[in-house]
């Protein structure tokens, strides 16, 4: 971003204003921000945005090489930064960009590390990094895989061989061979079995007996909460090794799933309340992807709105929630991959597509990751009333063209009907896609005749054609979405006799909001016009467009 835009956008987990630093608070900053997403530092700046400049730097003169030195000697590891002046009117600002910490995390050669995190208010501000969260990112970051780590002390008597043959079983439904291994063998397959030692902290995990995980992994403890009111409602608390825990969920998650029919054509389909996908994948996401080392418990809520999967420690670095559809980066690589063999995640590792996807094919809001923080991973999927006119469209489009629409597809088409039309500029800021991938994206739905758009240039919008409202019985919705701009009464009438054919009095009376004489009035200009002849009479007359 340029200068002007970080200063219009005010200070941010990613941007930090400081009018005067000294050196060590300069080094205390960088290594901050590094340790959560990098950024930028502008230096010469009060917190609100005004521009006061920067005092000169080792000198008369500020030498940005010689400020990106001072960072790189005085990090651990060795923090690379890009350091320019900027002159802002009769001022300069020294500019720091501050890659995320690779390896990581970065600390000060003092021994401080902290992270730049957001507080209860939404402010930005650096918290010191608890031994725990050094260890894991540290480990994430130079490829090292917790679940690899010995369990120091623990022997093979600590591992449970019902958790054995439960993996097995879940082996066998996939064809995997591994089912058919001895349970030494078992664990040398998975990369599980330490050098030097018989157990690693990933066998406690998922072949462990209660007590073994009490000891060597504490944290590993899940909460079901039914939060809704009624005889469903429960609070369970589950600990034990990961593959009985993901069946744990799955029996108290189906035991509460309802499904809503929905007749298309000469298909009968079912909505679930939880699809199977989304509750597969979110589960999981929470036991393959949570941080071990934090504490507190993993959470499974269903409330009367939500299904909500919280789950401590952030994203994998390289994860954000705006990218979350692009990247798929494991905590631990073999835990995901025990979890793959199993059948217990999506094998295209796409789990969090499909979960989307399926969630707009019912009808309902995408998922919702805006309560991440970067000590927790918040998913929340919506459990509302499926918008079925939309499922039935989509679903009649597909089977009479037979075109399955992409994610990207339903996602427009999603955010579409939700808002009654949009701009390009309006989609791609709220699906934070590229204006060319929206382009490309609008341009095929529109051959498809699955949206339509209205105006050119930056008045141009966009909505859902006639034959939607069509089948959901609301004609006069599509007149109203199409003519969003203020219309006179007369082109309404006629964009809907283009629509649909023929109008009456009546239905011209609902369309415009007037009293049917009011109507019969408008109907008359438009004939008198040549725009619109009439056949039949009185209550069975009808309205056409003339033929020209």
């Amino acid at each position: 971003m340029d200068i002007d835009t970080l200063l219009e956008a005010g200070e941010s987990l990613t941007v930090e204003f400081k009018s005067h630093i000294n050196d060590k608070d300069l080094v205390r900053a960088v290594a901050c921000m590094s340790n959560a997403m990098g950024g930028t530092l502008l230096i010469g700046v009060e917190d609100d945005g005004t521009v006061c400049g920067a005092r000169p730097r080792h000198g008369d003169k500020t030498d940005p090489d010689r400020v990106a030195a001072v960072i790189l000697n005085l990090t651990v590891p060795p923090l690379p930064t890009t350091v320019t002046i900027a002159q802002y009117g009769a001022h300069e600002i020294v500019r720091i960009d501050v890659p995320l910490a690779d390896p990581g995390p970065t600390g000060t050669t003092e021994g401080v590390f902290t992270k730049r995190v957001l507080d209860t208010k939404g402010e930005p501000q650096c918290l010191p990094m608890t031994a725990h969260e050094i260890v894991s990112m540290g480990m994430v970051a130079r490829g090292q895989d917790f679940a690899a780590a010995p369990a120091r002390g623990a022997t093979m008597d600590d591992l449970d061989p019902a958790e054995f043959d439960r993996f097995r079983h879940h082996c066998s439904d996939t064809g995997d061979p591994i089912a058919r291994l001895s349970n030494g063998d078992l664990l040398r397959a998975l990369g599980l079995e330490p050098l030097n030692d018989p157990v690693s902290i990933g066998a406690i995990l998922i072949f462990g007996r209660v007590d073994a995980i009490r000891r060597w992994v504490p944290n590993s403890e899940f909460l079901f909460q039914d939060l809704r009111h009624g005889p469903s409602a429960t609070n369970d608390r589950i600990v034990g090794p990961l593959i009985k825990v993901a069946e744990e969920f799955r029996t108290r998650i189906d035991a509460r799933n309802t499904t809503t029919e929905l007749i298309v054509g000469l298909h009968r389909l079912e909505i679930p309340l939880i699809p199977e996908i989304t509750r597969r994948e979110t589960v999981a996401n929470a036991l393959v992807h949570r941080d071990y080392a934090a504490l507190g418990p993993t959470r499974v809520q269903i409330t009367e709105d939500d299904f909500i999967v919280t789950n401590p420690g952030g994203l994998p670095p390289g994860v954000t929630v705006a990218n979350i559809l692009d990247q798929s980066k494991p905590r631990s690589v073999l835990l995901a991959a025990a979890f793959l063999r199993a059948g217990l995640v999506e094998r295209k590792g796409k789990g969090v597509n499909e979960m989307f996807e399926h969630q707009l094919r019912a009808g309902r809001d995408a998922p919702d990751y805006s309560g991440t923080t970067s000590d927790s991973v918040v998913v929340s999927v919506p459990l509302g009333i499926s918008d079925l006119d939309l499922v039935r469209f989509l679903r009649t489009y597909e089977d009479n063209n037979q075109r399955i629409l992409s994610l990207d597809e339903l996602r427009v088409v999603h955010e579409v009907k939700a808002s009654g039309s949009l701009s390009p500029v309006e989609l791609s800021s709220t699906l934070t896609l590229p204006a060319s991938t929206i382009r490309r994206i609008t341009t095929s739905l529109v051959e498809a005749g699955i949206i339509e758009s209205r105006g050119t240039g930056r008045s141009r919008s966009l909505h859902l054609t006639a034959r939607f409202y069509d089948l959901a019985h609301d004609r006069n919705a599509y007149v109203r979405v199409k003519g969003a701009d203020p219309l006179q009464q007369e082109r309404m009438i006629l964009d809907y006799v283009t629509a649909y054919g023929t109008i009456t009095r009546s239905q011209a009376a609902a369309l415009c909001q007037v009293t049917p004489p009011q109507a019969r009035t408008i109907l008359k200009r438009l004939v008198e016009s040549g725009s619109l002849r009439m056949t039949g009479e009185r209550r069975g007359a009808k309205y056409l467009l003339e033929e020209r």
